[in-house]
């Protein structure tokens, strides 16, 4: 049995991590979390942990940002959202057993203090922004990374809120790409795409 308790959004959810793992798990109801189901998540936390497993969409990151805001230490689960799809539909109720125990197993805590070691000329320099194949790239490493896809604002802020290191990332990327780009004086001239942060490429 898993010793931190599982939060998920639904029902449907629950019975999918289930068919993965032993575990108790806590239902937010989605948007429905209130205050007594954030008090079953302080407590848990509090005795053996809780790992947050929503949807990988918008609802699902701010149900997780409600969370994290009210319960300090819990670590946070990301499934890839084309494991999580069916039909069109998006939710952990649709990723197989496989990929709900890889996304646990990945699992990370927040930094209590954030050190802002990425920014976005560093997406920029790796390819992760303002490249054609970004999009997919980010995708690829937020899923080797256990960190899930975010648009490229979203995944500095990733980087840096669950501690990635710049060797860790560089290995991923390698194991990825099987390479790495050279820097170059071109990098810090990459500047001026600073303030396009909302960009998803």
């Amino acid at each position: 049995m898993l010793k931190e308790t599982i939060v998920v959004e639904g029902k449907n959810d629950a019975a999918a991590v289930r068919r993965a793992v032993d575990a108790d798990i806590i239902i937010t109801s989605g948007f429905g979390i209130n205050k007594d189901i954030l008090e079953r998540i302080r407590t848990a936390q509090e005795r053996h942990g809780v790992i947050v497993l929503t949807d990988p969409d918008f609802m699902g990151e701010k149900i997780r940002k409600i969370i994290s805001g009210k319960v300090k230490g819990v670590k946070h689960a990301f499934l890839p959202k084309e494991e999580a799809e069916a039909e069109g539909d998006i939710g952990v109720e649709n990723a197989a057993p496989e990929s709900i125990l890889k996304a646990l197993s990945m699992a990370r805590f927040e930094a209590e203090e954030v050190q802002i070691t990425f920014s976005t000329s560093d997406l920029i320099y790796y390819g992760l922004m303002g490249a054609d194949n970004s999009v997919c790239l980010r995708s690829s490493l937020g899923s080797e990374l256990g960190i899930g896809y975010a648009n490229s604002k979203q995944f500095v802020n990733r980087l840096n809120k669950y501690g990635i290191s710049r060797e860790e990332l560089e290995a991923a990327l390698r194991k990825i790409k099987g390479e790495i780009p050279e820097k170059d004086d071109g990098f810090e001239g990459n500047n001026h795409y600073e303030n396009n942060e909302e960009s998803d490429k």
